[in-house]
């Protein structure tokens, strides 16, 4: 039977390996890293049974099968080849070690907008393949902020069932980083959600790649999510104007604001949170130098899960202050907190931040290398001066789109020069580019691209 958008309706008891499939679920609802992806294993097609499911969408063009089961599948999918560059989830080598720092950066100057040559094939992205990827991670966002938003609202009158809303959350963010596949981090839209549940989802999400990077177990990256995710519960029960610090404060203010550590302990512990996530409340506002509150203790009395959500929290502050005007871009962020904070956050978690994130994370407005303007939509930390951009071509035909994906990975000789303030930019390429005033990252599995052959220089770019 005809579905939709060139997909059909077919039994899951005649699901086969290479399959593309479409899960019409709510992305909480089912284990899997994306609602669509093409069929790896049996043990995919088990588990689309154990979920209970009677049919699935398929859609024969991005299905690969071999040519029994496409003869098996029908004469459409049977005359049908895969897609080249279509989601595939796959399994590579675990999350890199992290290390690394920024070098400092200089001052910029606006870029001159440089003609913009034909991509070849085979490095050009797939402007609607991007595009596609974009929408599920901003709904896979949105879906997981609304639930967040449920959980905060039942903290007050319903503790036990905020707890249980807390740690499953935390859980359905872990089972979709699960594996050994390497994710990609990607910047979003705007307007998605509300800030409280935006900033609590994007530090609990980047804490969790950060502890995954370091190889913890399940145990304490749940504990850490759902730390994360609770870290401002406190906040609850200030008024809305003392919520967000401010420098305007006076003094009986600044410590009225400061007890939201406190309320936050006390509401955790009426809701049974685990004592390993009641530390990350606790402490995600102490620093290493203790210039911190409410104890003013170090590093060396901090938990690595605080060490790690006080770090995440800062920059997502940065990025997403109250007032919009000042505001970080994602590049300027990470080099504040790398040339100016060094002695405020564990040294060890501030260099596997920069290596995760990249120099230029996304949602950075660069230029590239050829002088091009472009801006970064994600980045994979094995490769982290090697982003996936959206590059403004200021001559592009009518009718044909003013961005260009491009994957850095898959060009040779081709890097980033610099990060450009949104205000460097002449006016038709920050129309095209539209930097995020408001920044909100997700995750996604990294697709591998042919690669050609990177002379090393290349890498230093």
């Amino acid at each position: 039977m005809k579905s939709r958008a060139g997909t059909q309706d077919i039994p899951v008891a005649d699901l086969r390996v290479g399959m593309y499939v479409h899960l019409d679920l709510g992305w909480m609802s089912h284990p899997f890293a994306l609602s669509h992806f093409r069929l790896t294993g049996p043990e995919q097609i088990e588990t689309l049974r154990g979920l209970g499911l009677k049919t699935v969408r398929w859609n024969p063009a991005l299905s690969e099968l071999p040519a029994a089961a496409a003869a098996e599948a029908g004469p459409v999918a049977g005359a049908v080849q895969a897609v080249p560059g279509a989601p595939v989830e796959e399994t590579a080598a675990a999350g890199p070690t992290p290390a690394g720092a920024p070098s400092s950066t200089r001052a910029i100057a606006p870029a001159s907008a440089a003609a913009t040559p034909p991509l070849p094939a085979a490095v050009a992205g797939d402007a609607g393949a991007e595009h596609d990827a974009l929408v599920v991670c901003e709904r896979q966002f949105q879906e997981a902020a609304g639930e967040l938003r449920r959980v905060h609202d039942d903290v007050i009158d319903h503790p036990e069932r905020a707890r249980d809303g807390a740690v499953a959350l935390s859980g359905a963010l872990l089972q979709k980083m699960a594996g050994r596949q390497e994710l990609c981090i990607r910047v979003l839209g705007e307007n998605l959600g509300d800030r409280h549940s935006a900033h609590a989802l994007n530090v609990a999400l980047l804490s969790m790649l950060m502890g995954r990077a370091f190889g913890w177990s399940d145990e304490e990256l749940l504990n850490l999510g759902v730390g994360a995710l609770m870290h401002d519960i406190g906040k609850l029960e200030l008024p809305e104007r003392l919520r967000h610090r401010d420098e305007q404060f006076t003094a009986a203010e600044m410590r009225y604001y400061e007890e939201h550590v406190a309320r936050g302990v006390a509401r955790a512990r009426r809701m049974g949170l685990p004592a390993a996530a009641l530390l990350v409340i606790g402490q995600h506002h102490e620093m290493a130098d203790r210039s911190g509150f409410p104890l003013k203790i170090g590093s060396d009395r901090m938990t690595a899960a605080a060490r790690v959500v006080a770090l995440v929290n800062r920059y997502d502050r940065l990025c997403n202050p109250v007032r919009a005007h000042l505001s970080l871009t994602p590049h300027e962020a990470i080099s504040l907190l790398f040339a100016q904070c060094q002695a405020k956050f564990d040294t060890s978690v501030l260099g596997a931040f920069v290596k995760m994130m990249g120099v230029y994370p996304p949602g950075s407005v660069v230029q590239l290398t050829d002088d091009r303007l472009a801006i970064v939509v994600s980045v994979n930390s094995s490769r982290p001066l090697k982003p996936r951009v959206q590059v403004f071509r200021p001559d592009a035909p009518a009718g044909e789109p003013a961005l260009q994906p491009l994957n850095l990975e898959a060009t040779p000789g081709l890097g980033i020069r610099r990060s450009l303030k949104p205000a460097a930019l002449p006016k038709p390429a920050l129309q095209a580019l539209a930097p995020r005033q408001r920044v909100a990252y997700f995750f996604e599995p990294v697709v591998r691209e042919a690669t050609p052959a990177e002379p090393p220089e290349a890498l230093a770019a």
